[in-house]
């Protein structure tokens, strides 16, 4: 089934074919067995796989539905893959104009599924995660530099791999109900998908401190530090998409005025870390995390302030490991394209999914999502272990002779800007 074949309003479609030009780097990826092919995708409506991402037709606009509702849209190899074709795919289709991104369910997404690329990796070899990735960035990274507009609705949980599949976008509609969170230093991992390139754009130090403590921030938050580019309420939501899908152009300055009608500027709530930039800003610009630390305690007994408190206790349950290069990884971001960042993201996850220098990840794998008893032994235990050394060898080359640094298409944008609203 061609996508020039598909007429307007006939409701959920299957995945596209991929159109000629779909690239090298597909299809090399598809070359492992773990990933589906175009034709196995297309095979049977009834398929897992094929149910995992839907997709609906109105006129020119094209809404993409995460559509793993009991997972939390948790992203799958083959969601990943799905939703890397839709997106080339519609890229050179004259007839698409419009993106919309949602998810099923009470998530819009909760991020990869790291559990089944920790199972995957016991019970194979560590190049099915760096596969995965691989894939996931590659989307990210197109993502970033499409070229037609991208409205993500950011209902419910937006974490890890969910905002890599949004922040990235050029409008990102957050509600009342929007929680996000980069939550992977208690899980013996790093803000990746691109993060270090968004984080590090935030205001002040604002991104050191919600990478590095994993922090959830809410819709108003969101807007007010430039991760939403809009705030509508959750009761109008979907007058909005019956809206964009009568969407007949690419203009994005039209689709933002679209979305403007049904925008409102919301408060923040007093207890708001934003109304703390002062402290973040004054903590989490330090050069190590031992530094950050100690000035949060040394300020913990003048302020009494629950953000402080609860800064030392995400910190002090955080791998140290995974800390470390998190904060050398924010930092090396500002300076940084989003190409950039994410080809040095993906050293960065290779070596993790290896155990080059720790093994981590798995451990917190284990601990938060396996036997969830919350208590992950890492190692090793404490910052001062985790030398400097170590940490730069993250940012290394992989030493194996079949392993390829991420190699991403020219494109004309280097990513969107984040705009704060302070």
């Amino acid at each position: 089934m061609s996508l020039r074949n598909w007429q307007p309003n006939r409701g959920v479609q299957l995945l596209p074919s991929p159109q000629p030009g779909f690239g090298v780097q597909l299809e090399r990826l598809h070359r492992s067995s773990r990933f589906a092919s175009p034709a196995d995708d297309m095979a049977s409506p009834a398929s897992s796989d094929s149910d995992q991402v839907l997709v609906e037709a109105n006129g020119s606009t094209r809404t993409l539905i995460l559509n793993r509702p009991k997972q939390l849209n948790a992203l799958s190899s083959a969601m990943v893959t799905g939703l890397l074709k839709c997106f080339t795919s519609y890229e050179e289709e004259n007839t698409v104009k419009l993106l919309i991104v949602k998810g099923n369910g009470r998530a819009f997404c909760a991020g990869g599924d790291v559990a089944e690329v920790a199972q995957s990796i016991n019970n194979d070899s560590w190049k099915y995660g760096a596969d995965f990735f691989r894939t996931e960035f590659l989307l990210n990274y197109i993502i970033a530099t499409y070229s037609k507009p991208q409205v993500s609705l950011l209902t419910g949980i937006v974490m890890g791999g969910g905002a890599g599949v949004s922040i990235h976008g050029r409008f990102r509609v957050a509600t009342e109900n929007t929680v996000f969170a980069m939550p992977e230093t208690a899980l013996g991992l790093f803000p990746d998908i691109g993060a270090s390139y968004f984080l590090s754009r935030l205001p002040g130090f604002y991104g050191e401190y919600v990478g590095l403590t994993g922090a959830r921030l809410d819709g108003a938050e969101m807007l007010a530090c430039g991760l939403a580019t809009h705030f509508v309420p959750l009761n109008r939501m979907s007058l909005l998409e019956e809206s964009l899908k009568r969407v007949d152009a690419s203009d994005p300055f039209a689709i933002c005025g679209i979305i403007d009608q049904f925008s409102k500027q919301p408060s923040l709530k007093g207890s708001s870390s934003l109304n703390r930039m002062d402290i973040i800003n004054r903590c989490f610009s330090k050069g190590t995390v031992e530094e950050i630390i100690s000035t949060l305690e040394q300020e913990a007994p003048s302020v009494s302030d629950k953000l402080v408190t609860a800064a030392i206790q995400s910190l002090r349950k955080a791998s140290p490991t995974s800390l470390k290069i998190s904060l050398a990884s924010i930092r090396e971001g500002r300076l940084q394209t989003v190409g950039e960042c994410l080809r040095r993201e993906y050293r960065m996850v290779c070596h993790v999914m290896r155990g080059d220098f720790s093994r981590d990840f798995f451990e917190g794998c284990r601990a938060i999502l396996v036997d969830k008893d919350r208590n992950p032994k890492w190692m090793p235990p404490t910052l001062d272990q985790v030398h400097d050394g170590v940490v730069a060898n993250y940012f290394s080359k992989v030493d194996d002779p079949h392993w390829e640094d991420l190699n991403l298409p020219t494109r004309s944008s280097h990513g969107r800007r984040i705009v704060p609203k302070l």
